[in-house]
């Protein structure tokens, strides 16, 4: 398998919104003009980073890591990692995983503190990933509020 790992371009949006129908059955929106012009402002928000693993022109997983500025900490920024999918042929094989270090690196490139992922997922597997990726449980309660 000869894998990019990289950050998204214009052109990666139609397989990033299929991959993302993976995570929790989501369902594939119609690449409308609401849609396109989300997709291009989030690619100018040159702290908000979504990486992608692609072979052969085709998505296979992706992670979204957010840099947040912060005035604690010695004023210095934290990340937040979210939208962890990979494509359901191609999970166990290290993408995700290689993916998530690769946040871990933008991260530290721009000078976090810490890097937060929370996760809705109960499956063993998933967080078998997390922990091998250096994220730990311990000592943090995190709550999420829908709106």
């Amino acid at each position: 398998m000869s894998v990019q790992f990289r950050e998204a371009i214009q052109s990666d949006l139609e397989g990033l919104l299929a991959l993302y129908t993976q995570l929790n059955d989501n369902t594939m929106p119609a690449i409308d003009e609401r849609v396109l012009t989300i997709w291009q402002r989030l690619l100018r928000q040159e702290h908000i980073h979504t990486l992608v693993a692609e072979e052969d022109g085709r998505l296979l997983s992706t992670v979204t890591v957010t840099v947040i500025d912060s005035l604690t900490h010695g004023q210095r920024p934290y990340a937040l990692v979210e939208y962890v999918v990979t494509d359901q042929k191609h999970r166990g094989c290290g993408l995700a995983f290689s993916l998530l270090e690769l946040a871990k690196q933008i991260a530290g490139e721009a000078g976090c503190y810490k890097i937060m992922l929370v996760t809705g997922h109960s499956e063993p597997g998933v967080h078998r990933l997390y922990q091998r990726a250096g994220y730990r449980s311990e000592g943090k309660t995190a709550y999420t509020q829908s709106l």
